[in-house]
């Protein structure tokens, strides 16, 4: 094959997904000449699965990526048509919002700000090479021969390296959502020792919503009052278009049972690991044969066509067989199939191989994110792929990592699970995961991060200056809480209207809102100083009141936390720690923590070997400091 020198850049990114696209965006903002390649520009954020941004855990990511400057929340406000807070009846940690989109429209809206965005190229073009020289990358290699120069790049291929759809006993190469698949950079990967594994996820099928019968169905709407994913949008208005809530049955359940063996994860087809948290129809029912029925959400797929998600219901079995079963569901018994279900394998790596900044530890400059890493995921991808692209630029720059501690933000837990855990199945991000859930909220990310990305140049002096001012006035407003009285006569009628115990003396607004059944809203009336702040300002007051001890317990946890954290582990060759277990070593030596609070998170390290760890790095300390 005949090459040619195509270009130099700072920074290029391979795919176009979710992940490549916060990548490329964070590196050119950055001020760094960069590339984003894809084999197909159509597949430019593409939402090949669900129709959806956000949800339980997820939703804290997108907030997260917004307030570090990334695209994704600004881009699903853009083209949402459907928003919902998810958990409300719950605490405030667990609290997620979730926006249905116009995938449609997702796609292109992002794509018209990456064609737009200064120093950023876009391609088609499939890579097959990586240029490794001295344990460094220094570009690629496409299918056609073009070579393209970098002093970085990422890795965000998605589920198209060595892709391979399963419909029944139909088995073929493809990409998702029948794009071409990646054949030749694995075998390339292998070739630089970088050992690949198979993993596998699904996608129902897309329906025709002129064939449902929607009185069958139960309707779920939006929320009235729209919250914004992005911190830079206070309000948004828009006509809302609604779900549709149904249920499999007995006679769906007999006849996925009657054709276990046609589905292709049942008859040994499929070889690579299926994500535990969202698995296909005919796993549920071999899993929970004692439940009656199992929920499905009908979502449409955008405003400008008539295909409808089935959520709920991926499968791998035949096309006839998943008509059958879903003929038999109320409001689908006219159902025409405009997409068949489908079980997609792919090959990605073991996270373990990388740095906590996203770096290869064996190659140097080369980065990776996404489902490449083993998680799954819209959110889980541009999350990992911002960092990549962050940290792609600071090493060009000879500058820190971004490094995100578990304390820190939602990314932080994400990637600390991928690269010091790892995975043996798809990963998925869920609030359970975090230890510091209850500072680690969506309301709060902006609080969190934005002065960090601003220090990166991602957020602009306005984001800057709007986040400042908003942390100025509720420190404002929490003085005045604690201080300004409410007097019983004025609000006892009230407290007992609403069976609340009446009030003797005086009492602060702040100690007044720590009942449970007091909201700040509902006493205005009996507050004549208050201000008039901004809903999420005053939200943030209110729970900071609400949850004042809990917060404060989660504070002293974290500074235990970021003790261990704090306590480096550099250039330490763990076969020549006496005291260590044989299997500490092999891990701590595989994984390489940087610190002590890593290395107690490394499965198959104990806290017997941390105390030792602990010994040998005071000793260590110890005879320099004497030397």
């Amino acid at each position: 094959m005949d090459t040619f020198f195509a270009g130099d850049y700072d920074v290029i990114v391979v795919g176009a997904g979710h992940a490549g696209c916060e990548a490329a965006l964070a590196s050119a903002r950055m001020n760094k000449k960069t590339l984003m390649l894809t084999i197909n520009l159509d597949s430019i954020a593409m939402m090949p699965c669900n129709p959806s941004i956000g949800g339980t855990g997820k939703g804290h990511l997108v907030r997260e990526i917004d307030a570090l400057g990334g695209e994704m929340g600004l881009n699903i406000d853009k083209t949402f048509i459907q928003s919902k807070m998810l958990n409300i009846a719950k605490g405030p940690a667990v609290h997620s919002l979730r926006a249905q989109a116009d995938k449609s429209r997702y796609h292109i809206e992002m794509k018209k700000v990456i064609e737009n965005t200064p120093l950023l190229d876009v391609k088609q073009a499939e890579v097959h090479k990586l240029i490794v020289e001295d344990n460094a990358v220094k570009g690629v290699i496409t299918a056609i021969g073009s070579i393209y120069h970098a002093k970085a790049v990422v890795l965000a291929t998605g589920t198209y390296l060595g892709g391979k759809i399963f419909i029944g006993s139909a088995v073929f190469s493809s990409g998702p959502n029948g794009l071409a698949p990646s054949l030749q950079l694995t075998d390339n990967l292998q070739s630089l020792d970088i050992p690949m594994r198979r993993f596998k996820t699904g996608t129902p099928a897309r329906v025709n919503s002129r064939t449902l019968n929607y009185d069958k169905m139960q309707r779920e709407d939006g929320d009235k009052k729209i919250v914004p994913f992005s911190f830079l949008n206070d309000n948004l208005d828009k006509e809302q278009v609604p779900c549709w809530l149904t249920y499999t049955n007995a006679k769906t359940h007999e006849i996925i049972t009657d054709n276990f063996h046609r589905s292709a994860l049942f008859s040994g087809e499929i070889e690579g690991t299926g994500p535990r948290y969202c698995p296909s129809i005919e796993d549920k029912i071999n899993r929970f044969h004692d439940k009656d029925r199992h929920q499905l959400f009908i979502e449409p797929e955008g405003l400008e066509t008539n295909e409808m998600y089935v959520q709920g219901m991926s499968t791998s079995m035949p096309e006839d067989v998943q008509i059958n079963f879903m003929k038999t569901i109320p409001g689908l018994e006219d159902v025409e199939i405009m997409r068949p279900a489908y079980a997609i394998e792919y090959d990605c790596i073991d996270p373990t191989q990388l740095k906590l900044s996203l770096e290869f530890k064996n190659i140097d400059s080369l980065f990776s994110a996404g489902q490449f890493n083993g998680s799954s995921g819209y959110e889980e991808a541009a999350a990992q792929g911002l960092i990549a692209g962050i940290n792609a630029v600071l090493k060009i720059d000879e500058k820190d990592p971004l490094i995100l501690d578990r304390s820190e933000a939602y990314i932080g837990v994400l990637i600390d699970d991928l690269v010091t855990k790892g995975t043996e199945e798809p990963y998925r991000m869920m609030t359970s995961r975090s230890e510091y859930r209850l500072i680690l909220r969506q309301d709060n990310a902006d609080l969190r991060l934005t002065e960090k990305s601003y220090k990166l140049g991602l957020a602009s002096q306005d984001r800057f200056d709007r986040v400042s001012r908003k942390i100025v006035l509720m420190e404002k407003e929490l003085d005045r809480m604690k201080s300004t009285l409410i007097k019983a006569k004025a609000i006892n009628g009230y407290l007992e209207s609403i069976g609340s115990s009446p009030l003797r003396d005086s009492i602060t607004v702040a100690n007044i809102l720590k009942r449970p059944e007091i909201f700040y809203d509902q006493i205005a009336d009996f507050d004549p100083t208050r201000p008039s702040l901004r809903e999420d300002i005053w939200k943030q007051c209110e729970i900071s009141i609400k949850y004042e001890g809990y917060i404060s317990k989660q504070l002293k946890q974290v500074e235990k936390f970021k003790s261990l954290e704090n306590k480096k582990i550099r250039d330490i060759d763990f076969n020549l720690v006496e005291g260590l277990r044989l299997e500490a070593r092999q891990k701590l030596n595989e994984i390489k923590p940087t610190s002590i609070g890593q290395a107690s998170r490394i499965s198959g390290v104990s806290p017997a070997d941390i105390s030792v760890l602990l010994v040998y790095l005071d000793y260590k300390r110890r005879s320099k400091n004497e030397a």
